[in-house]
């Protein structure tokens, strides 16, 4: 049995790891990402260990074993289900979803999450455009961009954030950005990239930081 902890950090490290096309995660940054201190994930990685849900070794980096993967897959599949649930039939704001959600993806009842997943219509994505596993663990994977990283002159489509807090999520939806949106870069400024960008005829002047949590095509 794998406690509701211990789900937590196995999310986690499959963001830090798979979502991140990373070779694993130290300690500290898995401290770093779910708030506590790193002799608390410490203590929590040596648990999922000995579950043989974890490779870990004294001094290097934590990637997730295949049972380890599945078990993080199946949460992070109820998680973007509910969020969707929420968003699109509850009429929650999507900087409203993800706290709902992550008390809602402990619940344990595949029959409830085939459910749902029917109910939704099988959808692909999320409310914030992350890919949501289907029932076989299979997740659509497309070639995101950060808008920091797109040339001025040039457009893009909005198809992700990667901050999903609500107050990052409030601010964008003040500047009247969201998923599916058009975006054309008119400049950008070498001494803190920041830059000047255009939504919906309107201009608006953003950081390199918000620029870094915007997803594109």
């Amino acid at each position: 049995m794998v406690s509701s902890t211990e789900e937590n950090y196995l999310k986690a490290l499959l963001h830090l790891t798979v979502e991140e096309s990373s070779q694993g995660a130290g300690t500290n940054d898995l401290a770093a990402y779910l708030h506590v201190k790193p002799a608390t994930a410490n203590d929590m990685i040596k648990k999922l260990k000995e579950k043989g849900l974890v490779h870990y070794e004294k001094y290097k980096k934590v990637t997730l074993t295949e049972a380890g993967k599945e078990k993080a897959i199946e949460i992070l599949r109820k998680h973007r289900l509910w969020e969707t649930f929420l968003y699109e039939k509850l009429e929650f704001t999507w900087d409203e979803v993800h706290e709902v959600a992550e008390q809602l993806e402990h619940i344990q009842s595949p029959k409830l999450i085939e459910k749902l997943d029917k109910l939704l219509g099988y959808p692909e994505y999320d409310p914030h455009g992350d890919a949501i596993p289907d029932a076989r663990g299979g997740m659509k994977t497309t070639s995101k961009k950060k808008l920091s990283d797109i040339l001025p002159g040039n457009s893009c489509r909005i198809v992700a954030v990667k901050d999903n807090s609500a107050a990052f999520l409030q601010y964008v939806t003040q500047l009247g950005i969201g998923i599916d949106l058009h975006i054309k870069v008119l400049r950008k400024r070498a001494f803190d990239g920041s830059m000047d960008i255009e939504v919906n005829q309107k201009v608006a002047s953003v950081s390199k930081k918000f620029a870094d949590n915007i997803l594109v095509v």
